[in-house]
Order: structure tokens, then C-alpha cells, then sequence
């Protein structure tokens, strides 16, 4: 009999990638590869209904038969009321009638999905008002709620685990918009009430023991693992090429990139002001939703008194040839990681910076930051600066521009240091978790 283990979908929900949205889609489909039987529990807006095929659309579209906006107010306000009774999920049934291809790329691997309905939004309102976790029920549970994030929720008749990436909003409080006093308590809470704690690096490990008080014997690094689809990292060779002077108009290993969103913990501001004062005649592409604190990030290209700028559709240019892009699909994005001469990173803080791994198991030379997680992931294989310090990045950036030797040791370097952050020694430190709590690696890897 297979183990059951089921994790949620808080971020697998969103219309645009995260960093979580990745660790949540990669852990169902290692899951899977370990035998075990996945479920996923959403909190969209689609409402309970007793016909399968609605809640099936539902899932998809969840517009379908929204109710009158009072309504749809008095109705959570009654549930937030009545939440120390609990909440219950419902089955949400994937029959293949509705035609979901669009969506392929962005689902997780299951054996079944589940809904709250507003569960996410339920469980914070829940916290806030009677400070603690909101009870999910559903009959026959699984063996372990593994959570992806630290949400106020646990699931009933399940172990508990709660997976802490980083605590950004303690460690650089001015670079999030959390609610702090709530952030803390939340998580104060989740190491003393969860079953167990895991997060993705060493580093995260230590903030959460001495920042939390978290019992060390609690909490376990699992790291993450790099995983791109093969049928985008080795595709091959002339048709990236076509996909990034076609898409993008770039010459192949004839710009420098940065992907990721924008916002202050991010450091685009300093990267781009070293990226000026580097003299590189390349273009720097920056791939990213413009998140909190954006313009201030950018002001440098926004600034008429420094920049002369023009707009092309939804590319922006500066006379540097500084190239913004909201976004590119995932197939693109691999291309353009691919192609660049290097990718730079040069992030304040990071509980993992899956970012720089994934640019260095494709063979593009990184420049990231000697802080946090960082220098745990990348090892010796990138060039590693302050991030605070502007002249450590602009040399970085010029000999990554100048020198190829050190480019081309950094291309065969990268994809090595990236072999170590497997899939079989991600699911080797999962099941070793899980071992802990009852559920054995025999049953979660070999699906008896």
C-alpha cells in the first residue's frame, strides 16, 4: 500500500511563477517518483458544488457562478465565525473533460486535488483574529500534510510539516511588505505546534533555530533540486538560437541577464548601476514582474536627467541598451538563460536562490552574492561578490564580459556543482524526514 502524503497548492494557484511555486511543483512530481500517492489542496474561489463536472470547470475557471458580492461577503464572515469548527475540502475530480493543455506546464503531479474554497485568505483572517491554526478535515487523510509555506492551517488526522524557505521579513524587514508582529507570532507558532519543520539551506536552518527558538532537533535542511524539463534545457543548440534573436532580437552569448522578480530584496538597483559603470558594450536583459519598490529599483533607467529612453511595445531600451521584459514563458525563459554570457544574481538574501543554480546547470556562467544561502549552493563554481558593494560588482561584471577563459571555466563548473542538488538526493533527505514521523522510506519510495 502506498504512503499518502499530500502538500498545498498556495502558490501552484498563482497566475505568474514563484520561487515556492517551483519547490511546491518539483516536491509533488518527487513525490511521485517515490512512490507515493499525492494529493494537492487548493484555496481558490470556486465554490462547493455537488455536480463533479462544475467543480471540475470550477477549478479552472473559477468565475463560473459567482454569487452577488454581498453575499459572497456575508457568507466568509459567517465561516470566518465559525472557523474553530473547521473547514471542509472538497474533492475537486479531473475526468479530462474540460480540455486543459494550457495549464500542463504549470500543475503539479496528483493523484487527487482538493478545495477549500478562499482557503488561504480564510486561514489568515482565521489567525488574525483568534491567533491560531485553521483545522482542515476531509475524509480519509493522508499520513503527512507536507506545507509549502508557512500558512495558519493544518490538516486534521495528518502529521504536520511545515517548510520555512527563509525569514526575509525578520532578517531584511524594509524589503517586505509582512506584516511583521503577525509574520513572527505565525511562525512562532508553526515551530512549536508543527510535527516538523524543513527548509532549504543551512542557512535558513540557523535563522530559524536561533530567531524562532526552534528545537534543532526539529528542523531538517532538505535542500531543493534543480530540475529542468529536457525538452527545454537540451533543445537543440540552433533552434535556442533562432527562439532568442527571433523572440528577443539577442545574438547568442551577446547580452547578460537577470531573471527574477523586482522588488528591493532582489538588489536590481545596485546591479544595474554596476552594469552602467561596468562600460560593457552588451545588452543587460532583466526578466521580471515589477513587484513592490520596483521604480526605485529601476529609477536609474527611469531618470530623464541620466537616460535617454524609448519605448518598443513592451520593451524598454536606454541608450546602454538596458532591456526590460515583464515576462517570458518558461520555454523562452530557458533559452534566454542559455544563450546569456553570464546571468547575474546578486540577491541581498536567500533561503535557497534557485535562480543562480538553475543558470549553472545549463552551463551560463553566474555572478551572485556572498551571503545567506548562496555561497552553500553555488560552492566554488560562480564568482561571488558583496551585494552591497557596487565596485565588487562592476569588476565581476567585466571580467565575465572580458574573459573568456574564466567563462568557459565557470560553464563547465556550474552544471558539476548543480549535479549535487539532484532529484535522487532531494528524495533521499524527504524520505529521511518522513522516516522520522512513522512514514518509512520503504513505503514513500517504493509504493508497496
Amino acid at each position: 500500500m502506498r504512503s499518502r502524503i499530500y502538500l498545498d497548492g498556495y502558490n501552484l494557484a498563482l497566475d505568474q511563477g514563484t520561487g515556492v511555486a517551483t519547490y511546491a511543483r518539483n516536491l509533488s512530481f518527487r513525490l511521485g517518483a517515490m512512490g507515493a500517492e499525492v494529493g494537492v489542496l487548493y484555496g481558490t474561489r470556486a465554490s462547493p458544488s455537488r455536480n463533479e463536472l462544475i467543480r471540475e470547470i470550477a477549478f479552472f475557471d473559477n468565475r463560473v457562478g459567482e454569487s452577488a458580492k454581498l453575499l459572497r461577503w456575508l457568507r466568509a464572515m459567517r465561516r470566518v465565525a465559525m472557523g474553530p469548527l473547521g473547514e471542509y475540502a472538497t474533492r475537486v475530480p479531473i475526468t479530462g473533460n474540460v480540455v486543459a493543455s494550457t495549464f500542463e506546464s504549470r500543475m503539479p503531479h496528483f493523484d487527487h486535488l482538493w478545495n477549500v474554497e478562499n482557503g488561504f485568505s480564510l486561514a489568515a483572517n482565521y489567525f488574525k483574529h483568534f491567533k491560531h491554526r485553521l483545522t482542515i478535515r476531509m475524509p480519509r487523510p493522508p499520513e503527512i500534510m507536507h506545507w509549502t509555506y508557512p500558512v495558519p492551517m493544518r490538516l486534521s488526522g495528518a502529521k504536520n510539516i511545515y517548510c520555512l524557505h527563509d525569514l526575509v521579513p525578520l532578517r531584511l524587514p524594509y524589503t517586505t511588505l509582512d506584516n511583521k508582529r503577525r509574520y513572527y507570532r505565525l511562525n512562532r507558532l508553526l515551530v512549536r505546534q508543527a510535527d516538523h519543520i524543513v527548509t532549504v539551506s543551512e542557512a535558513s536552518r540557523r535563522d530559524i533555530i536561533n530567531l524562532l527558538g526552534a528545537d534543532p532537533e526539529k528542523v531538517t535542511n532538505t535542500y531543493q533540486a534543480v530540475d529542468l524539463p529536457r525538452k527545454f534545457a537540451e533543445k537543440p543548440l540552433n533552434e535556442a538560437q533562432d527562439e532568442v534573436m527571433g523572440s528577443f532580437g539577442l545574438s547568442w552569448k551577446g547580452y547578460f541577464l537577470f531573471f527574477g522578480a523586482i522588488e528591493p530584496k532582489k538588489n536590481v538597483g545596485r546591479m544595474i548601476e554596476a552594469f552602467l559603470a561596468s562600460g560593457s558594450e552588451l545588452p543587460l536583459v532583466i526578466v521580471g514582474k515589477q513587484a513592490w519598490k520596483s521604480e526605485e529599483e529601476l529609477k536609474l533607467l527611469f531618470d530623464d536627467h541620466i537616460r535617454y529612453q524609448v519605448q518598443e511595445g513592451s520593451i524598454l531600451r536606454t541608450r546602454r541598451k538596458i532591456i526590460l521584459l515583464d515576462y517570458a514563458p518558461f520555454r523562452l525563459l530557458i533559452s534566454l538563460i542559455r544563450g546569456a554570457r553570464a546571468a547575474l544574481f546578486p540577491s541581498l538574501y536567500e533561503g535557497f536562490g534557485l535562480p543562480a543554480l538553475e543558470a549553472m546547470m545549463l552551463g551560463t556562467p553566474v555572478m551572485t552574492s556572498n551571503t545567506s544561502s548562496l555561497p552553500e549552493v553555488v560552492g566554488e563554481a560562480a564568482i561571488t561578490v558583496d551585494p552591497y558593494d557596487v565596485r565588487a560588482m562592476v569588476e565581476a561584471i567585466r571580467a565575465l564580459d572580458t574573459n573568456a577563459e574564466l567563462r568557459g571555466w565557470l560553464a563547465a563548473a556550474g552544471p558539476q556543482r548543480a549535479a549535487l542538488f539532484s532529484n535522487a538526493a532531494y528524495e533521499k533527505k524527504l524520505s529521511e524526514v518522513y522516516a522520522r514521523l512513522g512514514v518509512g522510506p520503504s513505503a514513500a519510495g517504493e509504493g508497496q
